[in-house]
């Protein structure tokens, strides 16, 4: 994983949040999204509070608030279909602006919205504010299975040179006058992505006998454990955004 492996979100800055060790802000990601997830859709205000929660890390995290809103059309998809929902849905119907929309369907709508937009909000400050290496390495010192590590270090390590396999593969058949751009082309197509798996597994297995016979048990080098593990001062830190998540959490479902 040399280098970093910076990915096309990660952002190099020097702020707070780019400081602290990598588990705690997965954990702070996950506590504070399911804070959310676990809030009552008709809880309008607990959304708000979740936003400005957002927009202070964002912050803090010297992320621009245009270039979150940028990546989270991602989403987009899942926004169409929120948007859909009060039409389709069925139940007690009220008029808006001379149309009929579903109640339920409005809601429903309205907690995709909502939650979806946090959630992704909040992949992307831990994303724009954490390395790959350091993504696994959070992962792997919160215990996440040893399989689910491998294969996203594998993954994450090999995916630039399967790329270029790819492209080199491209260029050798395009150079041979085999270029398929349309449906009865595809056999080309799949024979190529055929062989490009084939070689794929077969770098993988050599390379993970390579490992394994220097030493590798599934498990980050114990130099990586140690070194820039997070402190209890960070912990503390981390927690003031997912604990006052859970707050406004439990707030909303006992006035709902």
């Amino acid at each position: 994983m040399g280098a970093g492996h910076a990915h096309v979100l990660y952002r190099d800055a020097t702020s707070p949040v780019h400081r602290l060790a990598p588990e705690v802000k997965i954990a702070a990601m996950v506590l504070f999204t399911l804070a959310v997830v676990a809030t009552p859709r008709e809880a309008f205000w607990a959304f708000g509070g979740y936003a400005l929660l957002v927009t202070g890390v964002a912050v803090l995290a010297r992320v621009g608030l245009r270039w979150l809103l940028l990546r989270a059309t991602i989403e987009l998809p899942f926004v169409l279909f929120a948007f859909a929902l009060p039409f389709l849905g069925a139940g007690e119907r009220v008029q808006l602006v001379g149309l009929s929309l579903s109640v339920d369907g409005l809601y429903g709508g309205w907690n995709i919205l909502a939650k979806g937009t946090l959630g992704v909000l909040a992949s992307l400050l831990l994303a724009g504010t954490t390395t790959t290496r350091d993504l696994i390495l959070g992962l792997d010192r919160l215990r996440c299975p040893e399989i689910l590590t491998q294969i996203a270090t594998f993954m994450l390590r090999y995916l630039d040179v399967l790329v270029g396999e790819a492209r080199r593969m491209r260029v050798a058949r395009v150079s041979r006058g085999d270029d398929p751009r349309f449906l009865w082309q595809l056999r080309g197509f799949a024979a190529g992505v055929g062989a490009l798996f084939l070689r794929a597994f077969e770098r993988g297995e050599r390379v993970y006998l390579a490992m394994l016979s220097r030493g590798y048990s599934g498990r980050m080098p114990a130099v990586w454990q140690g070194a820039g593990a997070a402190s209890a001062g960070q912990w503390l830190a981390a927690a003031t955004v997912p604990l006052a998540a859970v707050f406004i959490a439990a707030t909303a479902v006992v006035l709902t």
